[in-house]
């Protein structure tokens, strides 16, 4: 198995190309729900996902009811800035999917909502609204390696 990023309305072409990077380096699959703010021929993406584009696994949806609809055994932990529970403070197991919502709004609240014990943050300063996507996604999806010994990666 592997550890699944969900990107829902990605917005940032360069973003999703280095989440794409990351999972390439790390054998994590990449599931994007539409409506995407590019073009996946977006040479922005194909640029800082770099050569890398071909070697992830990636998955489209139109909804993220489809993908849940999927994996329906899936456990899904959603990054937000509106919740109290540490990304540190969960137990990661490998097939986890980690959702982080578009970049200028987030997931939306009824999806927080309906899946508020899976909710997770960043701890961060008041001086920010939020770190970069990309960076976000490279954080939680690090510590949920390093909790499983770091599968498949040397």
């Amino acid at each position: 198995m592997a550890f699944n990023i969900v990107l829902h309305e990605p917005e940032i072409p360069a973003n999703t190309g280095n989440i794409a990077r990351t999972c390439a380096g790390t054998n994590t699959k990449l599931h994007l729900v539409r409506p995407l703010g590019f073009s996946t021929d977006d040479k922005m993406l194909k640029r800082a996902g770099l050569d890398y584009w071909e070697n992830v696994d990636i998955f489209y949806y139109d909804s993220i009811q489809e993908l849940w609809d999927k994996y329906p055994e899936g456990r899904f932990f959603y990054a937000t800035t509106k919740t109290e529970q540490y990304y540190s403070d969960v137990e990661y197991k490998d097939g986890d999917f980690i959702v982080f919502g578009k970049e200028t709004a987030g997931i939306p609240i009824d999806i927080l909502k309906a899946n508020w014990d899976y909710t997770i943050t960043i701890p961060m300063s008041e001086h920010i609204r939020s770190l970069n996507l990309s960076n976000s996604a490279n954080i939680i999806l690090f510590e949920a390696l390093r909790q499983t010994n770091f599968p498949g990666l040397k």
